[in-house]
């Protein structure tokens, strides 16, 4: 059985691997390319996002793909489904973190942390404070319940925030995707972790935006394609609502000249979040490793991805 791997996990995998495998890895996304062609495993997703989806194409012959990140969308996932590839993403492996960076676009949103940055820089000593929202006692919508809606959920209650969830199948202790859109007044803050997909798409527009609190704020840790960035840029310019927190965006990079730079009350993160850690590496070695021993035994494998659904 053929298995191609980057050769920055040989380190961390090659020492807990079963017996028996035929191992290749690569260092370069040519290497990776030629490599995996007549693979049947193949974790090839080491040069970013658009040459992952050039070499996962290559694997003609995979019958698993493996990858780090949590979303496919730069995959051919019909060409997945047709050539009969299992696909495991690394939903979970850096989870902790988007949460974290999740909370912190609420606290400094409250606070407006943004501005208290700048006035420092200034030397100026304030005495009004540019924020004073608390997080206590106020009420919160996370769509998308998952692995890290979840954690994201856990860190508010702990700020004393009401949360809500929102899960694709209405799961005990959430609310199904059907029902928070009637629910939106209801909330101050508004979280997005929710992958990207057809259903998804744009799923925040302008009348979600009209049926916000005003003094709501939206905290983006899911995919940009999830908001309509133009009714956005009309809501926080109209003040609908008092506005976003955005660690993703559509495009990415987003372009210089693109009004949501400039629009008001828009705080940006640039998809930071998910690579402000130092173990994702770490733990998705961990995961495959994991994933390997079940793939070759035939059990159940972690984190393994409806094609059909697009997570």
């Amino acid at each position: 059985m053929k298995v191609v791997l980057p050769a920055l996990a040989r380190p961390l995998v090659e020492p807990h691997l079963p017996a028996g495998l035929d191992l290749h890895w690569f260092a370069s996304l040519d290497e990776a390319i030629e490599m995996v062609a007549d693979a049947d495993i193949g974790w090839v997703d080491n040069n970013g996002p658009a040459n992952w989806a050039r070499a996962a194409a290559a694997g003609r012959k995979l019958q698993w793909l493996s990858t780090i990140y949590a979303g496919l969308d730069p995959l051919d996932k019909g060409q997945l489904r047709a050539r009969g590839t299992r696909v495991t993403n690394g939903s979970g492996v850096n989870a902790h973190t988007v949460a974290e960076y999740a909370v912190m676009g609420a606290l400094v949103a409250a606070k407006r942390y943004d501005q208290v940055v700048r006035i420092a820089d200034t030397r100026i000593w304030p005495f009004e404070a540019p924020g004073k929202l608390e997080l206590f006692e106020t009420s919160a919508l996370v769509i998308g319940y998952g692995t890290i809606g979840r954690l994201i959920g856990e860190r508010l209650t702990a700020f004393g925030v009401s949360v809500t969830g929102v899960t694709r199948t209405g799961a005990p202790g959430t609310i199904g995707p059907e029902a928070w859109r009637d629910r939106l007044a209801e909330f101050d803050w508004i979280f997005l972790a929710a992958p990207a997909t057809e259903q998804s798409r744009a799923m925040i527009g302008e009348a979600e935006f009209k049926a916000m609190k005003p003094s709501a704020w939206i905290v983006n840790v899911g995919r940009g394609e999830l908001i309509d960035q133009d009714a956005l840029i009309e809501a926080v310019t109209k003040r609908r609502i008092a506005g976003a927190f955005l660690d993703t965006v559509t495009p990415e990079p987003l372009p210089p000249e693109h009004p949501l730079w400039t629009a008001p009350n828009i705080l940006h993160s640039m998809h930071l979040s998910g690579r402000s850690q130092t173990r994702m590496f770490v733990r998705a070695a961990q995961l495959f490793v994991e994933n390997i021993h079940a793939f070759v035994e035939g059990r159940p494998l972690v984190n393994e991805v409806d094609l059909e659904a697009g997570y």
